[in-house]
């Protein structure tokens, strides 16, 4: 009987838990700013342009470093935030109409 009386114990890994990063940010942001720096440098094709092109990469990579060291998910949190609308009208269920609300609601 002792052991059904202790609480079932799971083991979470940490590889199952753990956001997706590429040099410490986010892995869509690193690979879209690998991918803007090498098109800059053979868009411009110059020497100064390939320096352009990897002080702008290496500047990427610390400010998504930061971001992902404050907050791993900060981007898809970013990405809720911009799709929740300014305003909810209040409605009984899913299927009531709501009263019209005019734009200039403030």
């Amino acid at each position: 009987m002792q052991a059904f009386d202790r609480p079932r114990e799971i083991v979470i890994h940490q590889c199952a838990n753990r956001p997706n990063q590429i040099l410490g940010g986010d892995r869509e942001l690193v690979l879209i700013a690998m991918l803007t720096a090498i098109s800059l440098a053979f868009s411009l094709g110059t020497w100064w342009g390939i320096g352009l092109s990897i002080a702008f990469w290496l500047g990427a990579v610390a400010v998504l470093q930061r971001m992902g060291k404050a907050d791993p998910l900060l981007r898809h949190i970013y990405v809720r935030h911009i799709r929740y609308r300014a305003f909810y009208p209040a409605k009984s269920g899913l299927i009531s109409s709501c009263v019209p609300v005019s734009r200039s609601w403030r």
